[in-house]
């Protein structure tokens, strides 16, 4: 008998805009401070990161924008939707981070929020944004492999 671990990383939300409208330089984990009802949401799946974007508030970064739906059976002791939420890094992270920023025109984009193991986890970016002209050749460059898979697998069949 083998004991194989299983993945239990599963993805609750991700940010398919993100990767269209901005160049991802680095990728980081971060944990982020819940309340109970935002949690039973996020894992319902009802959180949406389209409009949100990580800021520095006293040397802390806090999530901005993140709307989580309300939980129904939370009663009086639901959460506000769209509050800023705290994200856990290790201090070397996070002084790093804030020196990029603060000397380039980056910014920080969240791409996916994530189980791992009973833990709720956010993947956040370093991205640079991009300009029209190059968001089109992305997607040229998207449709050139596609055909060309195409091609090559009706080649080989």
């Amino acid at each position: 008998m083998s004991s194989e671990k299983k993945n239990t990383n599963t993805n609750l939300a991700q940010n398919k805009k993100a990767y269209h409208d901005y160049e991802i330089l680095e990728k980081y984990e971060a944990g982020i401070v819940l309340v109970g009802s935002e949690v039973k949401s996020i894992k319902a799946g009802k959180v949406s990161l389209k409009e949100s974007y990580a800021r520095f508030f006293d040397n802390e970064l806090f999530i901005v924008g993140m709307h989580v739906s309300e939980f129904a059976e939370a009663n009086i002791f639901n959460h506000e939707t769209t509050r800023k939420r705290k994200l856990l890094l290790n201090k070397r992270e996070l002084k790093k981070l804030q020196i990029k920023l603060h000397n380039t025109g980056l910014t920080i984009i969240p791409l996916r929020i994530y189980r791992k193991m009973h833990l709720i986890k956010m993947e956040i970016g370093l991205c640079k944004g991009k300009r029209e002209f190059e968001k089109r050749e992305t997607i040229k460059e998207r449709e050139v492999k596609r055909e060309l898979d195409r091609v090559v697998k009706s080649f080989n069949k």
